[in-house]
């Protein structure tokens, strides 16, 4: 996946295993990282975009990602 914004992603080159954790409990490390990036909005919004199923992305959990979809969904109503 290359796009103008990973570049710059602070996940570059660390360990993709920390993003993809057992359950939500576990993905702090995971948010730690995406707390401290330049592209975190970005990152997000790729996610929800193309519908990530899986892992930490732009800060959020899967959950959360479906939770802001839903908010979005209704407040586009």
């Amino acid at each position: 996946m290359t796009t103008p914004w990973n570049s710059r992603a602070a996940c570059r080159g660390l360990d993709p295993l920390i993003f993809f954790p057992a359950t939500d409990d576990e993905a702090d490390p995971a948010k730690s990282v995406c707390n401290a990036c330049a592209v975190r909005e970005s990152c997000l919004e790729h996610a929800l975009g193309v519908r990530e199923r899986e892992g930490v992305w732009g800060g959020c959990t899967e959950s959360e990602r479906r939770r802001i979809i839903r908010r979005r969904r209704r407040a586009a109503s």
